[in-house]
């Protein structure tokens, strides 16, 4: 019996010491790919125009920052609807708006042609 013992204990240190020599030799490799995948990334980041990103960066930012205004906006509009009066009243407002402006701006032809002029200057400015 006790020679199986310490065939056995020989046999558990010769393990040990594979182990330890393939713990070793993966290590080495781990470190050696480490670097080598470490050199492919800083030499494909060395070669990206950062004034580029730079514009694509503030580009995503502003239209990042739009969708998130018009939740918002959704979000409050969707609120005021819930309430049962507000928004016929908003209607109403918006109705009184409109015929207030047409008052004061379509009731003489002179008003109207300077209504028309100043569209026409708009899309003139905006438009080419």
């Amino acid at each position: 019996m006790s020679d199986n013992t310490t065939d056995a204990v020989e046999q558990g240190t010769a393990t040990e010491v594979e182990t330890d020599a393939t713990s070793g030799a993966a290590e080495a490799s781990f470190s050696e790919r480490y670097s080598e995948i470490l050199a492919k990334v800083n030499g494909t980041l060395d070669q990206v125009d950062w004034s580029q990103m730079g514009r694509i960066g503030k580009a995503s930012g502003v239209i990042l920052a739009v969708i998130v205004a018009q939740i918002l906006i959704k979000g409050v509009l969707d609120a005021i609807n819930l309430l049962p009066v507000v928004p016929g009243l908003l209607e109403l407002l918006g109705l009184v708006v409109v015929g207030q402006w047409s008052w004061h701006n379509l009731t003489t032809s002179e008003k109207r042609g300077a209504v028309v002029a100043k569209v026409q200057n708009l899309r003139k400015e905006y438009l080419g």
